[in-house]
C-alpha cells in the first residue's frame, strides 16, 4: 500500500469512533453465491444452509455475542449469511462497501435475485447495523488501488485499530485465488500478516 493509501487509512481511523469498546472484533470475507451462469462451481444456492449453519457454529464456538463488534462487506452469500448470524446474536455490526449502495448492490448483489436483495436491505436496516460506504468515508478509489482490496484494508484497519488481540477473522473460502483481486484470499493473507486468529470454513467440505 503507498504511502498517500496509508494517510487516507490514518485520517479516517482518527475521525473513527467504534460504537462502544468490544471485547472481540469479528471479521468477515466470504464468497459471494455462485451466479446462475458460472461454469466452475465455488458456492453454490445449494450450500446455503449448510454454509449458514457453519457460520452460526463458528460464533458459537468462539463465543460471540453482545459484548463485540462484526464487521463485514454486505455482498451475496456469506457476507450477509455472517450479518444475519450476528444480528441473531445481538452483535452490533458495520457493513462497510466499495461503491455506492446502487452500484454495490448491482454488482454483489442484486444478480443473486431479488431474495438477496431484501436479505440486505433487511441487514442493514437491523437496528444493530450500521452501513459505511467507502467513497463517502475515504473519497474516491485513487487511480492506481483497486477498490475491493482497499475496502478489504479499510474493514481490516477499522478492525486492528480497536486492538489487535481483540481481531477474530472468520472466512468461508475454498482456499483459492478469486476472480479478480480483493477476494477472500486476499483478506485472508493480510489477516495473516497482521493477526493471527483465523478460522477458515472450507468450502470444499460442505
Amino acid at each position: 500500500m503507498t504511502s498517500s493509501a496509508e494517510s487516507i487509512f490514518d485520517s479516517a481511523l482518527k475521525k473513527y469512533k467504534p460504537p462502544f469498546q468490544p471485547r472481540y472484533v469479528f471479521l468477515f470475507s466470504g464468497h459471494m453465491i455462485d451466479a446462475q451462469d458460472r461454469k466452475d462451481a465455488r458456492f453454490p444456492p445449494d450450500k446455503e444452509g449448510i454454509a449458514a449453519e457453519a457460520i452460526a457454529r463458528k460464533l458459537d464456538e468462539i463465543g460471540a455475542g453482545q459484548k463485540d463488534l462484526a464487521l463485514c462487506s454486505g455482498a451475496c452469500g456469506g457476507d450477509i449469511l455472517f450479518a444475519e448470524a450476528c444480528n441473531k446474536l445481538g452483535l452490533r455490526s458495520e457493513i462497510r462497501i466499495p461503491f455506492d449502495e446502487r452500484t454495490f448492490l448491482k454488482n454483489s448483489v442484486s444478480f443473486a435475485g431479488e431474495i438477496w436483495r431484501d436479505r440486505y436491505h433487511a441487514v442493514k436496516n437491523d437496528r444493530l447495523t450500521t452501513l459505511f460506504i467507502m467513497p463517502e468515508e475515504l473519497g474516491p478509489t485513487p487511480a492506481d488501488a483497486n477498490p475491493y482490496e482497499r475496502n478489504n484494508l479499510w474493514m481490516l484497519y477499522t478492525a486492528l485499530s480497536m486492538g489487535p488481540e481483540k481481531v477474530r477473522f472468520i472466512c468461508l473460502w475454498d482456499g483459492k485465488g478469486g476472480d479478480g483481486p480483493g477476494g477472500t484470499k486476499h483478506m485472508h493473507d493480510e489477516v495473516l500478516n497482521r493477526s493471527g486468529m483465523v478460522y477458515v470454513i472450507d468450502t470444499n467440505k460442505l
